[in-house]
């Protein structure tokens, strides 16, 4: 049970570190209708950036500083070359955000080089902020702080797991970020702008807001939360040169299971998704084994059933992609998707 309790919240942070970069592509194209296929890419500049200026002057001043710079070169990207492309179609803006992409990773390799750096989670954060025991199968006892040696000692039959304090702190900025994004659209005047440049870009203009500089700030809002999850996940996965790609897939599954352009929607599917890879790791459970639990006549120890033998666990990088294929499938608009189907 103890081991049920970490993972659920493991799976949680991991879904809203999901839902902090999701969010910045759903806000992109739920605004401007822009499918940034580069996204990915300037969360890997986040990560690549924090650990440039938490090297020289530390980890905290590079959770503030960094999403403002990588907010900026979005910016620059949709006022220089994006926004001259919009108005030939979707097909132009995918092609120009898949050869950023391909830029982007280029010019990492020849900064950092092809390896992985090494970005560490800072000392202030790096130790546990709970442990959970097992008390011989009895009950479970919540202690704050690492494991006490004397009570999950291996002779007294407890079980003890930890919850690191990084985890949680990926949990409360995703969390403050989805408050401060909401009241941000929802409650200011700015959102209200944001809003109506989206619907009626002819009457806001004739209202005196500069729609263009409204859609550079949104691409470049964007970025910036892509770069805030570069910040706070690139320590606590890994940051190489390839990062971008192995997380972008996940990135548009999370957009198009939670809904186009539907913040709850990616809200929903991030956690979905984080809590589907978290359990299905240790989930080493196959068709075979089950239909042998139901009492089956087959004997699958003699017949070459490649496909029933393989475990959840083994299946688990693949299932967002069942997940997003089943979607499309049942429900083609996501499970908070606006759009007609």
């Amino acid at each position: 049970m103890e081991t049920f309790i970490v993972f659920f919240l493991n799976g949680i942070s991991y879904g809203l570190l999901l839902f902090m970069l999701s969010s910045g592509l759903t806000l992109i194209f739920s605004m401007m209708g822009v499918l940034n296929f580069a996204h990915a890419s300037f969360y890997m500049v986040g990560a690549y950036f924090a650990y440039a200026i938490s090297a020289k002057i530390g980890f905290f001043p590079a959770l503030f500083i960094v999403p403002l710079l990588v907010g900026l070169l979005g910016a620059a990207f949709e006022r220089f070359s994006l926004r001259k492309v919009h108005h030939f179609g979707h097909v132009p803006e995918l092609l120009v955000t898949f050869g950023l992409a391909y830029v982007i990773e280029q010019l990492v390799r020849l900064t950092w080089g092809p390896s992985t750096v090494d970005y560490r989670i800072p000392e202030a954060l790096s130790g546990t902020l709970f442990t959970v025991v097992n008390l011989g199968g009895d009950s479970l006892q919540f202690l704050a702080g690492a494991r006490d040696p004397v009570l999950c000692a291996a002779d007294t039959g407890n079980t003890c797991t930890q919850f690191p304090v990084y985890r949680a702190f990926m949990a409360v900025v995703a969390l403050f970020m989805l408050t401060s994004l909401w009241l941000l659209l929802t409650r200011t005047r700015v959102g209200l702008i944001i809003q109506a440049a989206l619907t009626h870009p002819d009457m806001a203009q004739a209202l005196g807001h500069n729609v263009p500089r409204v859609m550079m700030g949104v691409f470049g809002g964007g970025c910036a939360l892509a770069g805030l999850a570069g910040v706070i996940g690139g320590n606590a996965f890994i940051t190489e040169p390839s990062m971008a790609a192995s997380l972008g897939a996940i990135i548009f599954v999370v957009v198009v299971v939670g809904g186009m352009g539907s913040l709850a929607g990616a809200f929903l599917a991030s956690i979905l998704i984080g809590l589907m890879q978290t359990f299905a790791v240790i989930a080493d459970v196959s068709l075979a084994t089950l239909f042998q639990s139901l009492g089956s006549p087959v004997s699958f120890e003699h017949w070459a059933y490649p496909l029933l033998k393989i475990t959840i666990s083994e299946m688990a990088p693949i299932l967002p992609y069942l997940l997003l294929v089943l979607m499309l499938i049942l429900r083609p608009k996501g499970l908070l998707g606006t759009r007609e189907e």
